[in-house]
This record gives C-alpha cells, sequence and structure tokens, in this order.
C-alpha cells in the first residue's frame, strides 16, 4: 500500500487503457458462447445449444485441415525470413561508415514498414502481374510471363517474401541497436590482434547478438497462427484458396459472407485458444533460454 500511494499517479495513467481493454477485448469473449450454439440472429444468445458438434462438424472438414497447413506453412517462412533477413541487413549496415549514406538507407528500408496492405496490395498485384515490371523484365529474358498471384504453388511464396520484404526494415532498427551496444574496445582488441571485418562479425558481432536473435525467435512463436490476414486478404483469389486459404481468411468466409456464425467462432475459437498456448510457450521459452520476463 506504501508503494501503491506513491504511485498512484501512475496506476490512475494505466485506467484509459485498462477501460479500453476491457470494452472491447474482454466483454466480447461473451460471445464465444455462440460457438456452442446453432445461432441464430433472430434469437440471439437465446439460440439452440449444440455443445461441441460445431468443432465435431469444422474437423471433419478437408479444408479446415488445409487451411491449418497453409497457415503454418506460410507463417513459419515469414517468421524465418523475419529474422534472418534483417540480422544480415543489420551486418551491412552497421559496416557503412558515411553516416549520412547509412541513415538514408536505414529510411529506405524502414518507409514499407509504416504503409498498410491495402495499399501494398495494389501496388505490389501490379509489379507482380502479367504485365507488370517483374514479368516484363522476364519477357526481355525470353522466357514466357508468370502469373504470381493466380498460380497456387507460387502464391504462398509471393507472400512470404512482400511481408518479408515490407516488415524486415523494423527488425533492422532492432538488431543495429543491439550491435551499437557492444563495446568498441572488443573490435578495438580484434584490429590489434589482426582481426578482419569479417572475423570481427564472425567472432564478436554474431555471438553478442545471439542472445537478442534467440529473443526475438522465441517471441514470434507465439505469431505462428497469424500468416497475415490483411495481406491475404487484399491479394488472393479463388483459384489460389487451394495453398493460399489460411485459417483467418476461412473464418471471415464462413462468418461474414456465408453468414454461418457459428462455424466462424468455432474456427476462430480453435485459433485463439491454440494462439493462446503459442504466446504461453513463447514467453516461458524466452524466460528460460533468453533470460527475458514480462511479469
Amino acid at each position: 500500500m506504501r508503494k501503491f500511494k506513491k504511485q498512484w499517479a501512475y496506476h490512475l495513467m494505466l485506467l484509459p487503457g485498462i477501460a479500453a481493454i476491457f470494452i472491447f477485448s474482454y466483454i466480447p469473449l461473451y460471445g464465444l458462447i455462440i460457438a456452442f450454439q446453432k445461432y441464430n440472429p433472430a434469437l440471439g444468445f437465446a439460440s439452440k445449444w449444440v455443445g461441441f458438434d460445431n468443432f465435431r462438424h469444422i474437423f471433419n472438414q478437408p479444408n479446415f485441415v488445409r487451411t491449418i497447413w497453409n497457415t503454418l506453412y506460410i507463417a513459419f517462412f515469414k517468421i524465418l525470413g523475419g529474422i534472418i533477413v534483417p540480422v544480415f541487413f543489420s551486418l551491412l549496415l552497421n559496416e557503412i561508415r558515411h553516416t549520412r549514406i547509412k541513415r538514408s538507407f536505414q529510411t529506405l528500408i524502414y518507409l514499407p514498414h509504416f504503409l498498410s496492405w491495402v495499399i501494398l496490395a495494389g501496388v505490389i498485384s501490379d509489379i507482380l502481374s502479367v504485365n507488370g515490371i517483374i514479368n516484363q523484365f522476364i519477357s526481355v529474358l525470353g522466357f514466357k510471363p508468370i502469373p504470381f498471384l493466380s498460380t497456387p504453388r507460387l502464391f504462398p511464396w509471393a507472400m512470404i517474401v512482400t511481408d518479408i520484404w515490407k516488415g524486415f526494415g523494423f527488425g533492422t532498427v532492432v538488431y543495429l541497436a543491439a550491435i551499437t551496444g557492444i563495446d568498441p574496445e572488443l573490435y578495438e582488441a580484434a584490429i590489434v590482434d589482426g582481426g578482419t571485418r569479417f572475423q570481427q562479425t564472425l567472432y564478436i558481432t554474431l555471438p553478442l547478438l545471439a542472445p537478442t536473435i534467440m529473443l526475438m525467435s522465441i517471441l514470434s512463436l507465439g505469431s505462428v497462427m497469424n500468416a497475415g490476414f490483411d495481406q491475404i486478404f487484399n491479394m488472393y483469389a479463388p483459384i489460389v484458396y487451394e495453398t493460399g486459404d489460411i485459417i483467418d481468411t476461412y473464418v471471415y468466409r464462413l462468418g461474414i459472407e456465408k453468414a454461418q456464425f457459428s462455424m466462424g467462432a468455432t474456427v476462430g475459437m480453435f485459433k485463439s485458444l491454440v494462439s493462446c498456448i503459442l504466446v504461453s510457450l513463447s514467453y516461458f521459452m524466452a524466460d528460460r533460454f533468453a533470460g527475458y520476463r514480462v511479469f
């Protein structure tokens, strides 16, 4: 109580945020009850109770199993590329000694992070279209144009590459900040011993950057079930549902387009439970292997 009296102003500042979370995140949880009902909008929450029948029905749908695989596949490679690419570029930026050039590159690679997928989807669709700039270049080389966004085999990789391109600037800032925190005396000692720039990177920068890489990797585990609804929804089409349909887009089509509210809530609840387990596991692993604790 003595500590609370000293910090009452800080707790008061937290109240608006707590109230917003309670209103928009906790109160709507009551709506999950429709996952156990045969929901009828006219009856509302008084709709017929069916227990776990909705879950049994969903798990028997081949499309549902396919969306889980697509979600895990796309999310895994997004996370993997979202770690490797920022680390690589942060190491390259660290080697640039001219401050103005370095900041210019940082701005250029960070800029896409601020653009929404609604904007980028139109730009990327034009670039990857059959008449886009990439296919024009492919045609100049003597090859046939490739329909990247309408070929099931290529669509997931188009989503993975464009997502990494959009977000790696933010990750680069994180890793570059970790690099700047490394003691300069270590590099000076390496120079005295005759170490090259590559050897300094290999034996000093990367080992000291490893805890940050591990922490970011572990924390990314919580987003395995999020393959990017905004991105895929704005760029996919029925022709690529086989490989591009993820859990979030599947829920949207069930709950909004087909008005199967109970089924949409069932799939969404399943995803939320799995995500909750993964987030809890990621924080446990972050504490166990990287010494990072939130609470």
